[in-house]
């Protein structure tokens, strides 16, 4: 099922009707900053073994998570002043950050040297997601499973996707590019991916 939702102003009752399907263990797709993502609850371990099995992609690689705003990233990962002043100066943006998770975090979505990718997409729809939701929701590109091929619609997602995807949000066109990757480990930042986000910051 399709549901469209305003990406400006996301309607609250539709946001409603979306976080029940991820309360309810449902898997769904949605607009972001960068591609539509394909995510369920952070805290449903079923339900991130049911995207694991859809996107081919084996548990030894975490997906990251989306958070509502810094606060909220405290509570999932080690923040130092340094990666905090980093990040508020970047986000929201189509940023991925990678630090040290918090005991928070289920063991699923943590790597083996305990790290795990957060973001923060600029976007109203996910992040209205989130906090009507009250904790994160994992994130991963909508791709072709069968050819890597990132999905750049909902109708392409119905498509390909579409019987193993409880709900696919309708928020119109996204810029169908990366987030770029940084690692702020040890207060070291290493630009892991140079996506859609500037990163010359980051370049001696």
């Amino acid at each position: 099922m399709i549901l469209e939702v305003n990406p400006t102003h996301p309607e609250p009752r539709k946001i409603k009707k979306i976080v029940e399907v991820l309360a309810n263990g449902g898997i769904i797709a949605y607009p972001t900053d960068t591609y539509y993502g394909i995510g369920c609850d952070l805290f449903n371990k079923s339900a991130i073994e049911k995207v694991y099995k859809l996107k081919r992609r084996s548990q030894h690689q975490p997906f990251s998570f989306i958070c509502s705003d810094l606060k909220n990233i405290a509570e999932y990962a080690q923040v130092t002043n340094y990666a905090y002043k980093t990040m508020k100066r970047l986000l929201p943006g189509p940023y991925t950050f990678v630090l040290e998770g918090s005991r928070l975090v289920p063991k699923i979505m943590l790597t083996k040297r305990q790290t795990v990718g957060i973001r923060v997409p600029d976007h109203p729809i996910c992040l209205a997601i989130v906090e009507e939701l009250g904790h994160p929701v994992i994130s991963t590109s909508a791709s072709d499973p069968e050819t890597g091929e990132v999905l750049g619609t909902p109708q392409e997602i119905r498509e390909k996707l579409g019987h193993a995807i409880d709900l696919i949000i309708d928020g119109g066109a996204v810029p169908g590019k990366p987030s770029s990757v940084i690692s702020l480990i040890d207060d070291t930042p290493e630009v892991l991916r140079e996506g859609t986000g500037d990163v010359s910051s980051f370049k001696a």
